[in-house]
């Protein structure tokens, strides 16, 4: 992953460890229904916080983030939440990769795939090499969550990330069936001050 260094991501995904589930990941959660042991795909896990939720929805999780420390954030947040950690991981319900996921070759299957405010740190041409692995991984039938950053965002044009305009975000989800696609335009909290928005929310599902 490109442009910020990893300390950043570091210290991003310490301050993000109190905050609640993101909204797109608990409607997804909700749409999905009972894990049941199914596999879920949280790419770019930052300190866990969706992570634990889909564990708590019966999701086996995968979880994967390039921050230093993330298997040490990502099981502080389940022991916080969760009341039998030992049981979680040795059932192997939580398995924890640390990887960049522009460097990522193959994906588990899944039932549900859940990126969040990550996949726009991409450059472009890792982004098209990911996302044909995210297509891949979808079992028929399954749930994909991912929030995407358009081109009008403030920060639309840093070397090495992904913006995208509302026709490149529908064609990315093309023969899926698209549940829900959203867009915010305005100015909102950042993790270094206030900033422009442009952002799209997404949730598809795979045919059968």
């Amino acid at each position: 992953m490109t442009g910020r260094d990893a300390r950043h991501w570091a210290d991003y995904n310490d301050a993000q460890a109190g905050r609640a589930v993101r909204e797109l990941c608990g409607e997804v959660i909700a749409l999905a229904g009972p894990g049941e042991g199914r596999t879920a795909i949280d790419l770019g896990c930052g300190a866990g916080v969706e992570t634990r939720a889909l564990l708590h929805a019966g999701w086996r999780v995968h979880a994967i983030d390039s921050a230093p420390g993330t298997p040490e954030r990502v099981l502080a947040t389940v022991t916080d939440h969760a009341e039998d950690l030992a049981a979680t991981l040795g059932g192997g319900r939580l398995t924890i990769e640390v990887a960049d996921l522009a460097t990522l070759d193959r994906l588990p299957p899944a039932g549900l795939v859940y990126s969040g405010y990550s996949l726009q740190y991409l450059a472009p041409d890792d982004f098209a090499r990911l996302w044909p692995l995210i297509r891949e991984s979808l079992r028929p039938g399954a749930w994909l969550a991912v929030t995407l950053l358009g081109d009008r965002d403030e920060w639309a044009g840093t070397p090495g990330e992904t913006f995208l305009a509302e026709p490149a975000v529908r064609g990315l989800v093309d023969g899926l069936d698209l549940h829900r696609l959203t867009e915010e335009d305005a100015d909102g909290p950042a993790f270094g001050g206030t900033k422009h928005w442009h952002v799209f929310h997404v949730i598809a599902r795979a045919p059968g």
